[in-house]
Formats: C-alpha cells, sequence, structure tokens
C-alpha cells in the first residue's frame, strides 16, 4: 500500500493531522496550512501567472520545546515533500572553513531524489516484484538449454508453474541461493561540503573504476534475504536514473520545504560587537539570494530555489527578529509567535497525542511483562510539577517532561524483571516522593529537572 498522501490537503485537514501530534498553537498550525495549501493552488494556474506567485516563507518565534520543530517534521512526513531541516548556526560566510548555505539545497536534492526513487519503487512494485520471482526460480530451476525437445519443454513450464506456487506461499524462504551482490560503490554524497563540480568529478572516477570491475562478489542467502537484495537490483535496472533526477528536480522546484532551525543564533543584536563573525551577518547575506530564487548547482542538475518554501524558527531570547538584515527579515512576510505551554497544555502533551509520553512508557515496560497504571491525579501532578520547574529555571517546555518522567520511572525500570506480570500504578503519592524536594530546591532542579 503506498504512503504517499494526497498533496491538495485542505488547510483544515493539514490542521486535523496535525492535532493528533502537536497540541495547541493553532496560529502556526492555520499559517502553515494556508502556505501549503498555496502550493497546490498555485499548481493549477496558468503557467504565466504561476512564475509570479511566489511563497510566503514563514517565521516561527517561540521558546524551545513548544513544537516548532515537530510540526515540520509531521508535515514532511504526511505530505511526502523533498524536506531537510537544518540549523543556521552550522553555517558559516563563503570563504571561511565549514558548510556554506548552499549545501541545504544540495541536502534537499538528495533527499528529493530518494523520495522519488520510494515513490517509482511504490508504483512499480507489481513489475519489481516480478523481477524478484523470476530470479529467484531461475536459481533453484535452471532454465533449459537451447534445443530442447518439446516434453522436456513442457515438463519445464509445469516445474516453473509448481515453483511460482510455492513462491507466493512462502514455502521456499528458508532455501539458499547464490546471488552476485552489487559490486561496492563509494557515496560521494556523505562527503561533507562538496561543491558539485567536485562531486561529479569523484562520481566520474567511481564509474570507470566501477566498470574495471563490474562483477560483484557472490554469496549464498536465503530467499527471504535475496528478495531485499534483488529489490534493490531490480530498481537500478528497470528505472532511468536521469529521468529520476528529472524528476527530483521537478518535485523540489514544486514542493520543496527547508526548515532552518536556530534562526535566531545568526542575528546579530544592535549592541553586538560580533557584527563580522563568519556564522552571523555573513550568513545572512549569502542566504538571501537562495530564499530570494536563485539557481543551485547540485548533483541531480541545477535547482531553482524560487519556489521552494522557507520555515524558520528561532527562540528569539538574545535577539528579536528585527535583529535580521532588513532584505532577510522581507524575505519572511508571515510572523508567528507560539505560545508557552502552562500545566494545561502539558497535561494535553502527556496524554493526547498518538503516540504520547504515557503510551510510550507503557508499551516499553509491557515488553517486559509489566502493565504500568497512571492516575489521573498522578497525571495532573507531573504536569504541574514540569511547569513549575520550567518557571524556577530554563523554560524548556514540553521536554521537561521527558526528565521529570525518567526521574519517576528509573527504579520501576530498572527493576522491572522482578515486577514481571504485575499492575504497577504510578499514584500521586509516589510522584511527590520522587518531585517533591527536587521541585522545592531551585538548585536541584537546574542540575537534576
Amino acid at each position: 500500500m503506498s504512503k504517499t498522501v494526497s498533496t491538495n490537503l485542505t488547510p483544515k485537514e493539514i490542521v486535523s493531522f496535525l492535532d493528533k501530534y502537536v497540541i495547541g498553537q493553532q496560529n502556526a498550525k492555520k499559517t502553515i496550512a494556508v502556505a501549503l495549501r498555496n502550493r497546490y493552488r498555485r499548481m493549477q494556474l496558468t503557467p504565466e501567472l504561476q512564475k509570479d506567485v511566489m511563497p510566503k516563507n514563514i517565521l516561527m518565534i517561540g521558546s524551545t520545546g513548544v513544537g516548532k520543530t515537530e510540526i515540520a517534521r509531521r508535515l514532511s512526513t504526511m505530505m511526502r515533500l523533498p524536506f531537510v531541516k537544518v540549523e543556521a548556526s552550522k553555517y558559516t560566510e563563503v570563504g571561511f572553513v565549514g558548510r556554506d548555505v548552499e549545501s541545504m539545497i544540495r541536502d534537499l536534492a538528495l533527499n528529493s531524489l530518494s523520495l522519488v526513487r520510494e515513490e517509482q519503487n511504490e508504483l512499480n512494485i507489481d513489475k519489481i516484484e516480478a523481477y524478484v520471482e523470476n530470479k529467484i526460480i531461475e536459481k533453484l530451476l535452471p532454465p533449459l538449454p537451447a534445443g530442447a525437445s518439446e516434453a522436456k519443454l513442457k515438463d519445464y513450464e509445469n516445474s516453473f508453474a509448481r515453483m511460482q506456487k510455492k513462491f507466493e506461499e512462502g514455502k521456499l524462504e528458508h532455501l539458499k541461493i547464490e546471488i552476485e551482490l552489487p559490486a561496492p560503490t563509494i557515496d560521494v554524497s556523505t562527503a561533507g561540503n562538496v561543491p558539485p563540480e567536485m562531486a561529479n568529478v569523484q562520481e566520474s572516477i567511481i564509474k570507470v573504476i566501477g566498470g574495471l570491475n563490474k562483477k560483484g562478489k557472490k554469496k549464498e542467502v536465503t530467499v527471504k534475504e535475496a528478495k531485499k537484495i534483488l529489490a534493490q537490483e531490480a530498481s537500478r535496472e528497470l528505472f532511468d536514473e536521469d529521468k529520476l533526477k528529472d524528476l527530483a528536480v521537478k518535485k523540489i522546484e514544486q514542493g520543496g520545504i527547508i526548515f532552518i532551525d536556530e534562526i535566531d543564533k545568526i542575528a546579530v543584536p544592535a549592541n553586538s560587537n560580533s557584527r563580522q563573525d563568519p556564522s552571523k551577518e555573513g550568513v545572512q547575506r549569502d542566504l538571501l539570494p537562495i530564499v530570494e530564487g536563485s539557481n543551485v548547482q547540485t548533483r541531480i542538475g541545477v535547482v531553482k530555489t524560487d519556489h521552494i518554501l522557507f520555515i524558520s524558527a528561532g527562540a528569539f531570547h538574545l535577539s528579536k527578529p528585527s535583529d535580521l538584515i532588513p532584505e532577510l527579515q522581507g524575505r519572511f512576510p508571515l510572523r508567528v509567535e507560539l505560545d508557552s505551554l502552562d500545566s494545561e497544555a502539558l497535561y494535553r502533551i502527556l496524554t493526547e497525542p498518538q503516540n504520547s509520553l504515557v503510551k510510550q512508557y507503557k508499551a516499553l515496560l509491557a515488553v517486559e511483562g509489566v502493565n504500568l497504571i497512571f492516575d489521573e491525579d498522578a497525571l495532573r501532578s507531573i504536569a504541574n510539577y514540569s511547569a513549575l520547574a520550567n518557571e524556577k529555571t530554563e523554560d524548556i517546555g514540553a521536554r521537561r517532561l521527558h526528565t521529570i518522567m525518567e526521574k519517576i520511572i528509573e527504579d520501576i525500570s530498572f527493576n522491572a524483571d522482578e515486577y514481571a506480570g504485575e499492575d504497577i500504578v504510578i499514584d500521586e503519592a509516589l510522584i511527590e516522593e520522587k518531585l517533591d524536594k527536587l521541585v522545592d530546591s531551585e538548585d536541584t532542579t537546574r542540575y537534576i529537572l
């Protein structure tokens, strides 16, 4: 079954999906949902008008742990669009040692190629399965030599049909066959900040060396293992790599999303002495042409960035959005402030999401045969203590729940083998016993919670 979700979801449907994983932050969800819907709307326009409809980039402002990254992460899995999350603080100005901002487009290109390959595999699953089936059965039942008699050909066809039936029923999984493994390749895509021209040269050299030794080594594997290896081989044999690259470029230019986290770290406050820091204002200047729209050379071809949607996020504790250079501010016209999390929001985060923390801990300990039961009062108490700890020290939002839950479950988790087959009730008394003294002392809270 295809994992691809319709790309023409309405804003309400997008928000409804996000509600399963991210609690609250309705303004941010609405803004992003409308921006994504506008991608679909733009594609329905005439080509002349499409060129002039530019994406409205978004700046999300909010403390750590309030859901900025989670919203972006869930969107990418839902929409199956080319998506990368980058951290602005990792980039340096051109001319300095480090990653240049164009590398985010190169990363997006590789992500898009991988996505297109997955989609083509899903669309051609029948062809791939037929290829794999034939290859395996031919190994188990070698074809007859040319000039075989009619009787032998008939017997072979009957044997082949019986073998196909056994294959479909999974009765051949344990058998071993010898297959040729793909020739080893060197992946230049992970070689750090390699310019595309250099990557292309490396790729050409690798192809020449690979051509001298085309055959991979042979290995005896089970039919079950052979299916996976041969499926990859089928993908390489059935699809034209250049066509996949063209599709990947088109997918980026029409639907690519780049999430730039920690953009506040490259903002330079007016009273700062570090205006020449290569990881700050220079990065903003380098980022500007990419956000405005430019051509970037990648391993899959030239990518136009004009219609890529950029979503940036930052806490802006030590700086303000107005500390970004004016040109860059103007390229993020939609601004949305995310709310801080109070005890009620933290309680909902604990209990409501599809894979909430409570469900996660229950499932983890169920592996050991322990049945965790959380009282309603205990959950309220965890949320209250988390909110209190956030007030007394740095506000780390929902991440505080992870720290506190781990502190509560720590002993039960360590001694899980002793509780196998038992019901363990997490009540308010246990919460107070574990957390009361820790939260009362500000110093202890700062270092332990």
